[in-house]
């Protein structure tokens, strides 16, 4: 689902969700380095990456090295703040519940992913965690950007572990 332009500013920002779905897709490709899921993240504040993440629960051994954690971790480094105020994250794929938790309680303003998660996706899929309207902190979600690309990646990536016999 590509975002509609109904005025300059609204295909200026689409261009730009592009571009920075377009850097968390460069990200994906980095986990593969160290047999991890090809999921990458990117944390943008005014136009500006603040934060990057790809898997590396496989490379550091950590449940919780998931892009989207690395991601936030960088950004509230960079701001000086739990608070991500002003933030934006780019994420290639929905997020777990882990993830979309520290979303919430981050007051993450937006969220955009490419591919939902049919088995564990937490910002609508199987939970909505991130709109719950009993938690104190509601994200906004776009969906479904550049989300057959996203998909391919994990497609090819768990074709080639079931080829090669192995289980993730």
């Amino acid at each position: 689902m590509t975002p509609i332009c109904r005025s300059s500013s609204a295909c200026s920002d689409a261009m730009d969700d592009a571009h920075f779905m377009r850097l968390a897709l460069e990200e994906a490709l980095r986990a593969l380095e160290h047999n991890d899921v090809p999921i990458g993240a990117v944390a943008v504040r005014d136009g500006i990456v603040i934060g990057r993440g790809h898997n590396q629960r496989e490379a550091d051994q950590d449940p919780t090295a998931h892009a989207e954690m690395i991601a936030l971790r960088q950004a509230a480094r960079a701001v000086g703040h739990w608070r991500l105020e002003g933030v934006t994250l780019y994420c290639t794929l929905e997020p777990c519940a882990m993830c979309a938790g520290a979303m919430v309680l981050a007051r993450l303003p937006r969220l955009v992913y490419a591919a939902p998660d049919p088995k564990a996706g937490a910002g609508g899929s199987v939970l909505d965690v991130l709109r719950h309207p009993q938690l104190n902190h509601q994200v906004e979600v776009t969906s479904g950007l550049l989300a057959d690309e996203a998909a391919a990646y994990l497609r090819a990536f768990f074709a080639q572990l079931r080829a090669d016999g192995q289980r993730h």
